[in-house]
């Protein structure tokens, strides 16, 4: 059985002016570990002993430094079609990572950047919502009454829409809601089967703020991790806060990537 589902977020990366840097910034963060080939411009990093993410060197300094995540595929030209299809673009068509796997990556109908990961070898993450290691992501747009349907199209998945206190409100929204939970195709639509989500970049945000997925990462003590990432050189985006599925916040690191931190209502006391 495989590690995850279709459509399943599978891997996160970082692409990095300084990959040095980014190993210190999140090794004092996270306690990540790395494991890379000398002279390669990536590494793995790992918590725990287990594949968590990779960090990557720019290779061209026009290439935004940001997070991105990777759904996995089993059938990735025929993903690749579907993106088409339903409006989105290819940036990179399918190329193989070595044994590892093939990759490809894309944009949504918004705008939105992704990834798309057929595993060969490699699965993707060995470790997952635990402190350390990936949780959630989210992508953020403008222009939700066409990013639904394409991940609907193009994923299968299945929405549930949420108001501001994580109440389902599917049955009462006449227009796309402010957030809105996905789960993959064959699952029960709800919290409990959800592998992401989609919220709304209202008119009150500069416009200069492009459609983006915003990757999370669990961890113990979300104002403990906030006020680390300042002593570490980030900063602050979006201060910790609560919601209905637990604490979190949004952070830069020392170079500018953005990604955000949660604690989960499983961990709380």
């Amino acid at each position: 059985m495989a590690a995850f589902a279709h459509s399943a977020p599978c891997w996160a990366d970082v692409q990095l002016p300084d990959l040095e840097a980014g190993k210190r910034f999140y090794g004092g963060l996270f306690g990540w570990t790395f494991r890379a080939d000398d002279g390669m411009p990536f590494a793995d990093a790992l918590s725990d002993g287990r594949l968590v993410a990779g960090l990557a060197a720019k290779k061209d300094g026009r290439m935004p430094t940001a997070w991105g995540v990777h759904f996995t595929t089993d059938d990735i030209r025929a993903t690749v079609a579907a993106i088409r299809e339903h409006g989105g673009r290819i940036i990179t068509d399918p190329v193989r990572a070595g044994r590892a796997g093939i990759t490809a990556q894309a944009a949504d109908p918004g705008g939105a950047v992704f990834g798309l990961w057929q595993p060969e070898e490699r699965e993707g993450f060995e470790k997952r919502n635990e402190p350390g290691s990936f949780c959630w992501t989210e992508v953020h747009t403008r222009q939700p009454d066409r990013v639904d349907p394409f991940y609907e199209e193009v994923f299968g998945f299945r929405g549930t829409d949420l108001d501001e206190a994580g109440h389902d409100v599917s049955d009462e929204a006449e227009a796309p809601a402010d957030f809105r939970m996905w789960s993959p195709r064959g699952a029960e639509p709800g919290p409990d089967t959800a592998v992401g989500g989609r919220g709304v970049i209202t008119d009150a945000v500069p416009a200069e703020l492009p459609s983006h997925f915003l990757v999370h990462f669990a961890v113990a003590d979300c104002d403990a991790a906030a006020e680390l990432a300042v002593r570490l050189g980030g900063r602050i985006a979006q201060p910790p806060g609560d919601t209905p599925y637990g604490r979190t916040a949004v952070l830069h690191d020392d170079q500018g990537a953005v990604f955000a931190v949660l604690r989960p209502r499983e961990l709380l006391p």
